[in-house]
């Protein structure tokens, strides 16, 4: 048997909800999950590690760490525990963006239990996407907003890092109230943006929406394949 076959044929053993299966190694925990005949209603999105659905927690045979991970993103290992996190229960105050400002206080009127951080650092090893989340944290308590915003950009919402916390504290919800705010009050307005909001208003492009809404879709597939794409 050649070497690429036999990686074809090879198997590793997990666990899925305490359940013994054999899976082909390779495999994303997702992908393993279904061919163990798990049928994904919930938990899967996007499958591409940009929702945040799939955060899964698994353990691996002979080591106590409790670890995490996105089940779309993670290959499955010989001897892995696994169970999925159906949701994440994680209040969020209820706030009008047009009644807050950027002030250093605003976090802690809404999660006053960010001053419970012990900056253990717990939070940044659950995440998924690496990002350095105790940080974000520290700087909301300062009350940087720019700060909070450059570092949770790539955040998913995974909710991982609330699971993990042994303050309780929910920094993903903390973060986006950051970047809400940010985004309206502290960054610099794109005037390219602004120029064109006044150009669909005025209308210029009434005529042009109208075509493409009354067109059939073979006609917009040939509009979207010799459409003009920008240079990066």
């Amino acid at each position: 048997m050649s070497q690429e076959k036999k990686e074809e044929t090879k198997k590793v053993q997990i666990y899925i909800m305490g359940r013994e299966y054999q899976v082909p190694a390779g495999l994303t925990i997702m992908k393993a999950m279904e061919y163990a005949g798990y049928r994904f209603v919930r938990s899967c999105g996007c499958r591409g590690g940009f929702c945040g659905a799939c955060a899964t927690v698994y353990r691996v045979k002979g080591d106590y760490k409790l670890r995490m991970a996105l089940a779309c993103q993670e290959t499955v290992e010989d001897g892995m525990y696994i169970s999925q996190i159906p949701f994440t229960p994680a209040e969020k105050p209820i706030y009008d963006l047009e009644k807050l400002g950027p002030s250093a206080n605003v976090f802690l009127q809404y999660y006053p239990e960010i001053a419970k951080c012990v900056s253990c650092n717990t939070c940044t090893k659950a995440c998924p996407q690496d990002l350095e989340v105790m940080d974000y944290v520290q700087a909301a308590l300062r009350g940087d907003f720019e700060e909070v915003a450059s570092l949770s950009f790539d955040c998913i919402s995974c909710g991982l890092c609330a699971v993990r916390c042994p303050t309780e504290l929910v920094p993903y919800n903390i973060a986006l109230l950051a970047r809400r705010l940010y985004g309206k009050y502290v960054m610099p307005k794109a005037k390219h943006v602004e120029e064109r909001i006044k150009e669909i208003e005025s209308g210029k492009f009434n005529e042009e929406l109208q075509k493409l809404m009354e067109a059939s879709v073979d006609d917009l597939k040939e509009v979207y394949e010799t459409r003009e794409i920008e240079p990066e």
